[in-house]
């Protein structure tokens, strides 16, 4: 009897612990040990201090914002994180209180039991101070047992009065999670008990105004570039590598040509992350070797310089064969008008939002830059733009939404010195800087569907983040 009788009280004391716990830890994790302040009814009024910030904006050619998305920030959701909080205790609370009930179920039971057994025991204590001080008319050795059994069962009286105790304290446990499940109701009522779903589909509906701001966006002008991120170093000095920018968000393959010359292998890999462990996916050989590092993926061809030559070679992947091949004309080639780096880079092949380009320099334009749109199936040029930048004095170039811009060296300190628009026909001279990690830039090509700038950094593969400015779109522009 006296070990479950015992047990019984380690299970309810280390209860009575647990009330002290909650009690104590309670309003730190709701945060009632510290100044409540008045939140507003409409979450828009909440500061950026207040975990709000700005997530993405636009603006209109006077500078005025027009699409605007407010976001919370993931670590200061304070009162998303507390509803969790209280969720998750009111969970617990309910859970301890069914087993504190089954729990008194069986103490009061069992206490009506050990009621009755103290009387007897009191009882049978008086009987036996009363035959002890009449034990002479008794046998000395049959009191000697009785008093022997008697012994034994006194240690028993100080656990029958700890049961009792135990018994009063499930009790009182028992209301105070009654009245601890009160409290943090009305503290779940008074905060908001479903501000995450709410707040969730605030940022839902936000999102796809924010999408809907986005289609009414024209083509964007070059702000900023940041990073690099190095996602590989492998191959030679000089190389290409690329994605498709017309490829569908589940393809994300891509393709690995290194050097500049002497070589027509192709490695295709199925992912970056298979880039980047070198796993390989398919293997390409050209039937021609491609000159300099200014190739392109586009629309699932592969568009590049032949050796030797101011040929354009399409080539599809998934034929193996040569779609097609165009001389372009009066382009030089074999070093005659390369970037500052050389490595018979004269023909320089891109794609943007708009469509498929080729950037070159010709006699006819003294050595300066040409940029010439190309029919994506044919190669035909439709239409071309004579610059007045020399192609010899440009470290590299990419388009984006139909404007040139060309870096004014491949090495350190190297910036986006220049632009020109095919839209306006007019340039500008620029100062954009980015980071040239490696030191040695031999590819630096613009991807519309990533929004990034693939880059061979001498030997490292990297990209860059660029920073867009949009203006909106009005009725008159459609």
């Amino acid at each position: 009897m006296s070990p479950p009788l015992l047990k019984l009280g380690a299970v309810l004391s280390t209860m009575a612990m647990i009330s002290n716990w909650m009690s104590q830890t309670l309003p730190s994790l709701v945060g009632l040990n510290t100044t409540r302040t008045t939140t507003s009814d409409t979450l828009t009024q909440i500061s950026p201090k207040e975990g709000w910030q700005v997530y993405s904006s636009a603006q209109d050619p006077d500078g005025r914002c027009i699409c605007t998305v407010v976001a919370p920030e993931q670590n200061l959701c304070s009162r998303d994180a507390k509803s969790r909080q209280l969720r998750q205790l009111l969970e617990k609370v309910q859970n301890m209180s069914q087993s504190i009930e089954v729990l008194n179920l069986r103490t009061q039971r069992d206490f009506q039991y050990v009621l009755k057994m103290e009387t007897q025991m009191k009882g049978l204590k008086a009987k036996f101070r009363q035959i002890e001080d009449d034990r002479k008319t008794l046998m000395t050795k049959h009191f000697q047992e009785l008093k022997e059994k008697m012994d034994e069962l006194l240690p028993l009286i100080p656990v029958l009065e700890q049961y009792k105790t135990d018994a009063k304290l499930i009790t009182q446990f028992k209301e105070e999670i009654r009245n601890l499940s009160t409290v943090l109701t009305g503290i779940q009522e008074e905060i908001g008990a479903y501000d995450y779903e709410e707040l969730h589909q605030r940022v839902v509906n936000l999102e796809t105004r924010l999408r809907d701001c986005m289609k009414k966006l024209t083509c964007g002008k070059l702000m900023k570039i940041t990073g690099p991120i190095t996602v590989k170093i492998s191959g030679t000095r000089f190389g290409a590598w690329m994605t498709d920018p017309l490829a569908s968000e589940k393809n994300n393959r891509v393709w690995y040509m290194d050097s500049y010359t002497n070589n027509k292998i192709v490695r295709e890999y199925k992912s970056i992350a298979d880039f980047v462990s070198g796993a390989e996916s398919r293997t390409y050989n050209l039937p021609f070797k491609w000159a300099g590092t200014n190739h392109v993926v586009y629309n699932g061809s592969l568009y590049f310089n032949k050796y030797q030559s101011n040929i354009i070679i399409k080539y599809s992947f998934d034929t193996g064969r040569v779609l097609a091949q165009r001389s372009l004309e009066y382009a030089g080639f074999h070093n005659v008008y390369p970037y500052t780096w050389g490595g018979f880079s004269d023909i320089d092949l891109m794609a943007d939002e708009i469509g498929l380009w080729a950037v070159y320099a010709t006699n006819q334009n003294a050595g300066n830059i040409v940029i010439s749109q190309l029919n994506q199936d044919t190669l035909e040029v439709l239409k071309s733009w004579s610059t007045g930048y020399p192609k010899r004095s440009a470290g590299e170039s990419f388009m984006i939404c139909g404007t040139l811009y060309v870096t004014n060296s491949h090495l350190t300190g190297a910036k986006v010195y220049y632009s020109y628009s095919t839209k306006t026909s007019t340039y500008e001279y620029t100062d954009i800087p980015f980071h040239n990690q490696y030191f040695h830039i031999s590819m630096l090509d613009y991807n519309a569907r990533d929004r990034a700038l693939y880059a061979w950094n001498n030997g490292h593969q990297v990209l860059f983040n660029v920073t867009l400015f949009h203006i909106i779109k009005t009725e008159d522009d459609s």
